[in-house]
C-alpha cells in the first residue's frame, strides 16, 4: 500500500481500533500530517520493508535537540504535545519525544513492539543510570532496534538483532553485541574499532516509564541536557552535534578519525540551526538561546 495525499489514514484500519489498546496512543496520531512531515512515500503494511523506511524518513527530517530543556520549560510526552512540536511546529526533539513519537506511528500501522531503557556508553565503560529509550521490533521472527532518536551517533535505520554481524548504513557500521543476563549492546564501527553506544535489558518500558525519566534528564543539575543546547542529526555521509558553542562535523569513512571542529558565535546561532539542522526558531527564543549558547555569558 502507498501513501497518497487522499489520505493514508482513512484506507487503513489503526490496531487500537480493530480493539487492541492504545498503549502509546498510536489511535490519536495524525498519520497523515506525520507522513507529509517525514516525507514517506512508501508502504504502510507492518513489514520490514515499511519499517525501515518510516525509520529513515523520520531521521531524515526530524532532528535530535534538547532546546526545550536549554530553554528551562516543561517538556510534555503525551501524543498531542509531541506531535504539535515535532510535526505541525516542525521542530525536533530528544529521545522521549521522537521514539514516543514513533512508537504511536509503529502502534497504529500494527507493529508488534516494546520499549526499552538503556544505559549509554558513549562516554566510557563507567555505569550510568538508564536515561534512554529505545525500541525493539519483531517483524516476521526477526528482532530490530528501531531508535529515531539517539541523535548524531544514533541510526539510520533499524539494526536487527544478529550478535556479531555488523550492518551498514550509508558510511556508517553498526552491530549488536550480547551480554550476561539478555543485556544487548548496540555498538558503532569508527576510526579506532568498535565502541558501545548504549546497553539495554529485556525488562519492557511504558509511557509512565519515560515521564519519570523525562523528569530527570529535563530538569536534574546532573543531566547533560541541562544548562546548555545540544543539536544532533546523522547523515549517509556525516554526523553533525553542536554542544552549547561547538560544532562538530565527522565524515564518515575519514580513516584517522579527524573531525572538524569550529566556534559558532552567538550571531551565526540561528543560520547554523536553520542551515545544518532545518530549525527555525522565534527571535526571543533564538535571543534566550544565545545568551546560554555564549560560554562567556
Amino acid at each position: 500500500m502507498t501513501a497518497t495525499p487522499a489520505g493514508p489514514v482513512a484506507e487503513r484500519e489503526s490496531a487500537a481500533g480493530s480493539g487492541a489498546e492504545s498503549v502509546w496512543s498510536g489511535d490519536q496520531l495524525d498519520l497523515d500530517a506525520y507522513l507529509a512531515r517525514t516525507g514517506y512515500t512508501g508502504g504502510l503494511d507492518p513489514t520490514a520493508e515499511t519499517l525501515r523506511g518510516l525509520h529513515r524518513a523520520h531521521t531524515a527530517a526530524i532532528p535530535f535537540e534538547n532546546l526545550e530543556v536549554a530553554l528551562e520549560r516543561e517538556v510534555r510526552l503525551d501524543l498531542d504535545s509531541v506531535q504539535r512540536k515535532l510535526v505541525t511546529e516542525r521542530r525536533g526533539g530528544y529521545c522521549y519525544e521522537q521514539n514516543s513519537l514513533f512508537a504511536a506511528v509503529l502502534e497504529r500501522l500494527g507493529f508488534v513492539f516494546t520499549a526499552h531503557g538503556a544505559r549509554v556508553r558513549t562516554a566510557g565503560p563507567t555505569l550510568r543510570p538508564i536515561t534512554h529509550v529505545l525500541l525493539r521490533v519483531v517483524v516476521d521472527g526477526a528482532e530490530w532496534i528501531a531508535d529515531t532518536g539517539f541523535g548524531g551517533p544514533g541510526t539510520l535505520e533499524p539494526v536487527e538483532v544478529r550478535v556479531g554481524t555488523p550492518t551498514w548504513q550509508g558510511g556508517w557500521a553498526y552491530e549488536v553485541a550480547e551480554e550476561a543476563g539478555g543485556v544487548r549492546v548496540l555498538r558503532s564501527l569508527g576510526a579506532r574499532g568498535w565502541s558501545d553506544l548504549y546497553a539495554f535489558a529485556p525488562n519492557p518500558l511504558y509511557p509512565v516509564d519515560v515521564v519519570i525519566l523525562n523528569h530527570f534528564t529535563s530538569t536534574h543539575p546532573l543531566s547533560r541536557f541541562t544548562g546548555q543546547l545540544v543539536v544532533q542529526r546523522v547523515t549517509p555521509q556525516a554526523r553533525y552535534s553542536l554542544v552549547r558553542d561547538e560544532l562538530t562535523v565527522t565524515r564518515a569513512g575519514a580513516a584517522d578519525g579527524a573531525e572538524e571542529r569550529r566556534k559558532v558565535p552567538t550571531g551565526e546561532l540561528a543560520e547554523v540551526l536553520e542551515s545544518t539542522f532545518g530549525l527555525v526558531l522565534a527571535a526571543a527564543d533564538t535571543e534566550r538561546l544565545g545568551r546560554l549558547h555564549d560560554p562567556a555569558r
